[in-house]
């Protein structure tokens, strides 16, 4: 047996209306007034590494690796990884740099164009 990991180069998040209908905590969702500036929480299952030199990309996952085009460019501010009930999360903050409206290009890889 050995030690699972996650190295994440992006932060995905459910729907708020997986919160919404009672399916996922606030925490794993895009905030519905995701703002630039601001500084949100969030919460994934598993233990997860981040990138926390620079902006990542924040997407919107449905699950199973189907994930979205860019919602925003984040910077992730703090990551703890903690047991509960016997499962390993990983929870942290992150905050806004720039929300994309559009489908355009945003990303280059790591590199925010």
């Amino acid at each position: 047996m050995g030690i699972q990991i996650e190295f994440n180069p992006d932060l995905a998040l459910r729907s708020i209306e997986e919160h919404k209908n009672g399916n996922r905590a606030t925490e794993e969702c895009i905030p519905k007034d995701l703002k630039a500036g601001k500084t949100y929480d969030f919460l994934k299952g598993g233990q997860r590494n981040y990138w926390l030199h620079g902006e990542i990309p924040l997407l919107e996952t449905k699950g199973n690796e189907v994930l979205s085009r860019p919602r925003a460019s984040i910077v992730i501010l703090e990551a703890t990884h903690f047991l509960e009930n016997k499962q390993m999360f990983t929870k942290g903050k992150y905050k806004v740099t720039g929300v994309f409206t559009d489908d355009g290009i945003h990303f280059e890889s790591y590199k925010k164009i």
